[in-house]
C-alpha cells in the first residue's frame, strides 16, 4: 500500500489534473493520498472539483472532501454554514448550488467503511507568512513575498479502510502552539477508532515537532519544504500503534518523488 501526503497548493503550477496524477506516480499500488489545499469550483483552478477529478485520473473510486472555507483564502472567505455539507465523497455529491471552496481531501481505491471529520477549530490571530512570487516565470526560482493571513477553519478527514488501516488526513493552524493543541485534539480522536493507525498531512510544526509532542512514530525523513530547495520537514507521515521494527514482517519504504507543482513537495512510502 502506498501513502502519500502532499500539500498541493491548488495545483497552481500544473497545467491539469493528470499532472498532478503523474507525479504522484501509484502504479498498480492499492494506495491512500491525503492532499492539502485543494479548490472546488474555484475561478483560480478553472472551476474543477480538484478532488474528484483527481480520484478520477488516479481511477480511484474513493473520495473525501472537507470544505474547510468557503470561498477563496487570502481573498474573501467565509466559514462553511450549519445547513452546508463539510464532507462531500463520492457517494454524496454537493447541491446544484456549488460556491467556490477549499479544504482537505483524502482519495483512496481501497474501499473505505466509513469517513469521520473532525473539526479544529483556528487561530484568533494571523501572521505574516512567506509565499513563492511566481511573476518571474517557470524558468525563474521564485522570490518570496510575506503576507499577513489569517487563520482559516482546520479540520482533519479519517478514512476506516476496508484493508483495516484508518488514515487521517489535516492542515493544521500555521500559528505556534495553536497547532499542538490541534494535534493533540486528534489523538485523542484518533485513540478512539479501530485499526491501524495513519496520521497524515502538512502539520506546520518543523524540527520533528509532532514526533516529540505525540510520541507517535515517523514513518519517513524528508524535508519537503520549499520544493525547490527543501530544507524543512512540515508535511509527515506518522502512526501511533503500527508495528514497523526491525523485528516485524513489515518493511516500511520512502518514495522520493520530486515535482515542482507545489510549494511543497510529495511525502510517500509504500508498506509491504
Amino acid at each position: 500500500m502506498r501513502i502519500t501526503t502532499w500539500n498541493l497548493l491548488h495545483g497552481q503550477g500544473a497545467e491539469n489534473l493528470r499532472a498532478i496524477a503523474n507525479a504522484l506516480d501509484v502504479g498498480n499500488s492499492d494506495f491512500a493520498i491525503g492532499v492539502q489545499e485543494v479548490d472546488a469550483y474555484q475561478d483560480r483552478s478553472a472551476q474543477v472539483f480538484q478532488v474528484s477529478d483527481l480520484a478520477s485520473e488516479l481511477s480511484a473510486k474513493y473520495y473525501g472532501f472537507v470544505r474547510c472555507v468557503i470561498g477563496t483564502p487570502g481573498f474573501k472567505w467565509r466559514k462553511v454554514r450549519s445547513n452546508e455539507a463539510i464532507l462531500i465523497t463520492n457517494t454524496r455529491s454537493p447541491n446544484d448550488d456549488n460556491p467556490p471552496s477549499y479544504g482537505i481531501g483524502l482519495i483512496t481505491n481501497i474501499p473505505v467503511k466509513k469517513w469521520e471529520v473532525l473539526a479544529l477549530g483556528k487561530s484568533v490571530v494571523g501572521l505574516p507568512l512567506a509565499f513563492p512570487d511566481p511573476s518571474g516565470g517557470p524558468d525563474v526560482r521564485p522570490k518570496i513575498r510575506l503576507i499577513y493571513v489569517k487563520d482559516e477553519p482546520r479540520y482533519a478527514v479519517a478514512a476506516q479502510l476496508e484493508n483495516g488501516f484508518t488514515v487521517v488526513n489535516m492542515h493544521l493552524s500555521f500559528v505556534p502552539f495553536v497547532n499542538l493543541f490541534q494535534l493533540w485534539r486528534v489523538k485523542r480522536w484518533l485513540a478512539k477508532m479501530p485499526g491501524k493507525h495513519i496520521l497524515l498531512g502538512d502539520l506546520n510544526l518543523p524540527f520533528d515537532l509532532p514526533v516529540k509532542f505525540s510520541k507517535w512514530k515517523s514513518l519517513v525523513s524528508m524535508a519537503s519544504y520549499p520544493a525547490w530547495q527543501p530544507k524543512i520537514q512540515f508535511d509527515y507521515i506518522l502512526s501511533d500503534n503500527f508495528a514497523v521494527d526491525k523485528s516485524s514482517k513489515v518493511l516500511i519504504e520512502p518514495i522520493f518523488l520530486k515535482s515542482d507543482i507545489s510549494d511543497h513537495l510529495p511525502v510517500t512510502i509504500e508498506i509491504n
